[in-house]
């Protein structure tokens, strides 16, 4: 048996100067065509510049030109003969069914291939604020230069301007600069095969309309729960040696994960080359305008198996890399080129999901003394581990502080701070009621123990703690939530105890409503700054706390359920040296994720740091 989508040609020297004359040639016939007439009935564009790129390419792309074309992924070997076991199996797997296809799946043509015109990959309208972004795989996206179109429920036969919603030209790719396929090679088998995802902003078609306006909508962007599903409909365009009607395929098949990899998996037959890129949907309906779609068809060894492995098909599971990509595509940015290495699922903390659940509590500080942030973690088990950062929102080989213990699981609040010098120390509060401070733990150990409040005391009604910038001079000050609302603030937390608390607000209801908070420097100002996390989900940072207030507030979250999933907080100078504005997020699922450079405005980048469902 042999691959359904089979990789794409090694380009040397030789190819790469044939491609470049078939550009040519097609730039230099456009260059001189007129603006050809609308067919009955389309629209009128709305200016006589909009839709030139589409209806000078309709000129180039006719009728015959793209049902001459061919997939450039297509396969390059013939099948082995197979024995009657292997028939009879095949034959009992799900197998795609042909149709005319759906409005917000289409294919894409261009010019820049040994062969000529080619037919490249499948690729979807998604629904945006831009409202001309299409999704396809990142190894096709590297290969479309220039005189690239999406058509929309490609129709075979019919010219430009008698395709359903027409023609639009591609203006512009989004790859994750980390995607580097083996050797050249449009597949690979690494971890970076997670990333195969690629979003492209395309020009309006002949007639004037954006994308989404043409098609009538698009699907929805979203992030799966996990990699089992009942029912996941795939629909791609086949190649033409398996499809010479050009029609497009779907199936509707469970699905789930890729072992070792971030990816979907599905078994279904008749997904051969020319189906990278096609949409993942949890909700298909034919031709509906709607929809959810959680992955694209490609990943390891370019979206299929083996040679000798037929029918088996896989897609990257969207998840923080993706959306970050999108939303640099909406943005019409390019991304970052010194994004952290990526890690596949290993992450850059050890352990997948189901251990990074049980972390109960986190608090960062420098407690290795080399100026980096590192994260400190109590477990539901006692254990109390070290996570020294990098400095580049990465982490170093975890130090065991304590072992699985029955002291440490009575820990109810934790925060990191510089409360004795440069070092920061961990301060405590347990459930009876005492507060210790651990002046410098560090990888040798949490170090000496000192009590600042004795058991029975009233701190037992202190649910959270946060340390930061809060004093006028710009030192380290501990704010307190209490049970019933209100807010202390103690400047002078130290060796010598506690020190005087400051009230900032009396007890109330509003406060008691704060499930999470954590200390930073969000605003870039060297003041303290606080983030909260309300039990509604909402998100607020308050710039400037201080003795004369909790500071001026603002909204970076409305109500969500994402964020009511959020279940630890911690901000420290992960990602940078500077300032403490890396906020680390556990979820609810064990998910773990750093939000780098947060602003007093909005978190910022994401970054995964335990993968969801591992």
């Amino acid at each position: 048996m042999f691959s359904q989508r089979q990789p794409f040609a090694r380009t040397g020297p030789f190819v790469r100067a044939r491609r470049r004359a078939v550009v040519a040639v097609l730039c230099a016939a456009l260059s001189g065509l007129t603006v050809p007439a609308a067919h009955a009935g389309a629209p009128a564009p709305a200016a006589p510049s909009a839709g030139r790129e589409a209806r000078q390419a309709a000129r180039f792309w006719t009728a015959e030109r793209m049902a001459a074309a061919r997939p450039l992924d297509a396969p390059r070997h013939t099948p082995p003969a197979s024995s009657p076991a292997a028939s009879a199996a095949a034959a009992a797997r799900p197998k795609g069914t042909l149709f005319k296809g759906t409005r917000l799946v289409g294919t894409f043509f261009g010019a820049d291939g040994p062969r000529g015109t080619t037919w490249h990959c499948t690729g979807s309208v998604l629904d945006t604020k831009a409202r001309n972004i299409v999704l396809t795989a990142a190894h096709c996206a590297r290969n479309m230069k220039n005189a690239y179109l999406f058509v929309p429920k490609f129709v075979k036969g019919a010219a430009p301007d008698r395709q359903p919603y027409g023609i639009f030209p591609i203006q512009r790719i989004f790859i994750d600069p980390r995607y580097v396929p083996d050797r050249g090679s449009a597949t690979t088998k690494k971890a970076v095969s997670d990333l195969d995802t690629a979003f492209a902003r395309v020009s309006p078609n002949q007639w004037g309309k954006n994308l989404q306006d043409a098609v009538g909508g698009g699907l929805t962007f979203t992030r799966p729960a996990g990699y089992t599903h009942r029912g996941v409909t795939v629909v791609g365009y086949p190649s033409y040696s398996h499809n010479s009607a050009g029609r497009a395929v779907k199936c509707t098949v469970p699905t789930k994960q890729l072992p070792g990899f971030r990816q979907l998996s599905m078994t279904c037959g008749g997904y051969y080359g020319g189906v990278s890129g096609s949409p993942w949907i949890t909700d298909y309906k034919d031709d509906a305008r709607t929809g959810h779609v959680i992955g694209n068809l490609g990943g390891y060894n370019g979206g299929g198996n083996d040679a000798n492995v037929d029918y088996i098909s896989y897609a990257p599971a969207f998840g923080t890399d993706a959306a970050n990509l999108l939303a640099y595509a909406v943005a019409d940015q390019a991304p970052p080129a010194d994004l952290p290495p990526y890690r596949g699922l290993k992450g850059a903390l050890p352990g997948g999901a189901g251990r990074w659940r049980k972390a109960a509590l986190m608090a960062s500080g420098d407690y290795t003394g080399d100026r980096h942030g590192d994260l400190l973690v109590v477990w539901t088990d006692g254990a109390v581990t070290l996570h020294p950062g990098d400095g580049r929102g990465g982490f170093r080989t975890e130090t065991r502080l304590r072992a699985a213990n029955s002291t440490w699981t009575h820990a109810r609040a934790v925060t990191g701070g510089a409360f004795t010098g440069d070092r920061s120390g961990l301060l405590v509060r347990w459930s009876d009621g005492e507060v210790t401070l651990y002046p410098q733990p560090g990888p040798a150990g949490l170090g000496r123990e000192i009590r600042m409040a004795a058991p029975g005391s009233a701190w037992k009604n202190a649910v959270q703690l946060a340390s930061g910038a809060f004093r006028d001079d710009g030192g380290t000050g501990l704010l307190v939530r209490w049970a019933d609302g209100a807010l202390t603030l103690y400047p002078g937390v130290g060796t010598g105890g506690l020190g005087t608390g400051t009230p900032l607000l009396a007890a109330n209801g509003t406060w008691t409503k704060a499930a999470l908070l954590t200390g930073g420097d969000f605003g870039g100002t060297a003041a303290g700054d606080l983030l909260v996390r309300w039990s509604d989900g909402a998100l607020d940072g308050y710039a400037g706390t201080s003795a004369a207030g909790p500071g001026h507030r603002t909204r970076m979250r409305g109500p969500n359920g994402r964020w009511q999933q959020a279940r630890v907080l911690t901000a420290g100078a992960f990602r940078h040296d500077g300032p403490a504005n890396d906020l680390v997020v556990r979820w609810a699922d064990g998910e773990t994720t750093l939000y780098a450079d947060t602003g007093g405005t909005s978190v910022g980048t994401e970054h995964t740091l335990v993968h969801p469902g591992t």
